[in-house]
Parts: structure tokens; sequence; C-alpha cells
């Protein structure tokens, strides 16, 4: 691992950058963007689009041609090394003839790949890896598919939204809309960028919400919608039963749902996910996403799905909504059910803690779990 110069940090700066451009639409391969130096002056860059469609790498070397023979390429994950929907890239960077490479994070599927960067300096390439932050950014770019490659479920993210008394409704049940409409676009814009939003069946039955990703600007992949409803009690009337042949639906059921709701679901297109347990285990239907190629989830609700995965340890990164306002009342529901903990020694705390304006509103964000370090 290498401490980077300031024109490496900088050019590793704007090769993430340019791989936001097709954030929520490249799984399951990872966001990557590349540029390349000449001299220290940016010639050329690029990103990868999406599956079957160029590796950055690949787009960055097309834009600078000839210019690329004795260049420093930088990019944002370690050039692959293998053939899956398109060529590898580390044999094509040592063909144009780059001199040097610094790549942000290590690829972990790599490390049993054939390993890019091991390719290129055995082609007599200088390759810097980077450390510090400049690491850190690099992987939290590819979280998601650093999770599934090495640890076998998906990546989870748990969104909530609260009064400033950690309430998510009235005592009567009123939750819309506890928060702002720019906190609201920004939830949209968080369910873009994830391949699955999972909510449990009672708040698929209180809100007959959509889970779709509304209001973004430009091109959208729609998240698959997962329920956690161990008795089948979703209706094929809802809007996420009417949208199944539209866009996916999983259901996830206990041992006693009622085969003829089950039978009634599947007809409408809904894939129901049938688990041996009364309720479905939270590690359970994370492994049976990942084996359907889902590499993250966002939670949104309720209390009872949102406590459970808490309590399961699988929650990766929490995003807080906080609306100035207090609701109060014993009655009204908190945003974690659940037993909870019983002392505070075992309560789970965010790292990298960080919190901002949204609007009115103020933004919580922190990490639960540590991303997996990839050892080169």
């Amino acid at each position: 691992m290498t401490v980077l110069g300031a024109a490496d940090a900088a050019a590793l700066t704007r090769a993430r950058e340019l791989a936001l451009n097709a954030r929520g639409r490249v799984s399951p391969n990872p966001l990557v963007g590349a540029v390349i130096l000449r001299d220290g002056r940016l010639i050329a860059e690029g990103w990868h689009e999406g599956p079957g469609l160029a590796h950055a790498e690949i787009m960055a070397l097309r834009a600078a041609g000839p210019q690329a023979r004795g260049a420093t390429l930088v990019c944002t994950l370690e050039p692959c090394s293998h053939v899956g929907r398109t060529p590898p890239c580390a044999p094509a960077v040592i063909e144009a003839g780059i001199a040097r490479v610094v790549v942000g994070c290590l690829d972990p599927l790599e490390r049993t790949r054939g390993r890019g960067i091991h390719l290129l300096r055995e082609a007599g390439i200088d390759v810097a890896v980077a450390s510090g932050e400049q690491a850190r950014r690099s992987r939290e770019l590819i979280d998601a598919f650093i999770t599934h490659s090495a640890r076998g479920r998906p990546h989870v993210m748990l969104k909530l939204a609260t009064s400033l008394d950690g309430k998510v409704a009235t005592r009567t049940g009123e939750s819309q809309w506890i928060t702002g409409p720019q906190a609201r676009g920004l939830v949209h814009r968080l369910r873009a960028d994830h391949d699955a939003v999972a909510v449990g069946i009672g708040t698929a039955l209180a809100d007959d919400p959509q889970l779709t990703a509304r209001g973004i600007a430009g091109p959208v992949r729609q998240p698959a919608r997962v329920v956690f409803d161990s008795f089948a009690r979703l209706p094929v009337t809802s809007a996420l039963a009417r949208g199944a042949r539209t866009i996916p639906v999983y259901l996830a059921v206990g041992a006693n749902a009622p085969w003829d709701r089950v039978t009634e679901l599947q007809n409408a297109g809904v894939e129901v996910v049938a688990f041996p347990t009364l309720r479905p285990d939270v590690p359970a239907v994370l492994a049976a996403l990942a084996e359907r190629g889902i590499q993250s989830v966002l939670v949104e609700g309720g209390a009872q799905l949102a406590g459970a995965f808490v309590a399961a340890d699988t929650v990766d990164v929490v995003r807080w909504f906080l609306a100035p306002t207090l609701i109060g009342g014993d009655q009204a529901p908190g945003a974690l059910g659940g037993d909870g903990v019983g002392n505070l020694a075992q309560a789970a705390r965010l790292g990298d803690l960080t919190v901002t304006r949204v609007g009115d509103d103020v933004l919580c964000s922190g990490r639960l779990i540590d991303l997996p370090q990839i050892e080169d």
C-alpha cells in the first residue's frame, strides 16, 4: 500500500467522480472510474457504464489512443485479469504500453482469479496501491460489491426516518410525512442506488407502497422489492403484487404460510421464497437474495424488521433522518422493535459518523460493520 502524491490523489478523486456516472446501473459489477495522466496532465478518462459494456480502463485507453504508451493509468479498482462478459483489462493495459498504474483498492475476486496487479508487475509496470483515506473512499465506492464477494451476502443499508424523539408515527399510526421533501427525494436516490428495497408486511399493509425510485434525473434501474411476510398476507391487489411482473417482488414466507395464498401470489408474478422457520430468518433471507444476484439491500421498515436486522448484526451502514418535530406518547411507535439490548455496553454504535442538513431535516450517517480488508 502506498501514500499517494498530490497529483495521483487528485486523479483518483476524479476517477471516483467518473464512476458515479453509472451509479445504480452496474450491479453485479462494481462502479469503476479511470483516468490517464501524461506528464502530470489528464489526457483521457472513462467509467464502466454497465454489465456487458467496456470497463473503465478500456474506455480510458480508447480515449487516450497512442498517448497511453508510457503514461500513468489511475483507476479506482484493480484491473481484472479474468474473462467475463468482456475481455480482461490487465492484458489490455500491458498491450497499451502503460508505464505506471495507480489502484484505489484491490478486487476481492482477483485474489483467486490471477490478481490483476500481479500480471501488471510481471510485465514490468510500476503499480501503486492506495492506502489510508484514498483507499477507504475507493472501497466505499464499491461497498456492495466487496461485501457480496467477501461475505456472501448483500450489503445492507438501514434507512430510518423519525421525529426528534425517535418516533416513526403518531399513536394513531399517522406517519406520512415525518420528514420533508428534500429528505424524501434523497430516499428515492438511495432506492435507485440499491439492487433491492426491503420492508416488513406491516409497512406493506399500512402504506401499500410501490418502493420504486421516482424523480431521479437520468436513467434509473428500479430496485427489486422484498417483503418479509411470514404468513403470505400481502394482498394480490397491492401495488407491489400488481407490479411484480414489471419489477421483481420477493416474498419471504415462513413454514406456516397458507399455500393457497402462496399460490395466488405466485400466479400474480410474485416470487415466493419459503423458509423452514415460523418467521423468515434475516441471515437466511440475505443468503437467498445473494444467490439471486442481489448485492445491496436498502431496509426501509418497519420497526420490527429494522430491529431484526440490527439484532442479527447484518446492518452495514445506517442513514437516519431526524425531523425537527416532537411526537411524544407512550403508544407512538419507535424506530427499532424487538427486545433490544440489556445494557449499554451491548448497544450498536455508529462509526465514521457524519451529520448533514437535508432541507429542514438532519441526516445522521454511519457504519456499523467495517468493510472487509483485501490483502495484496
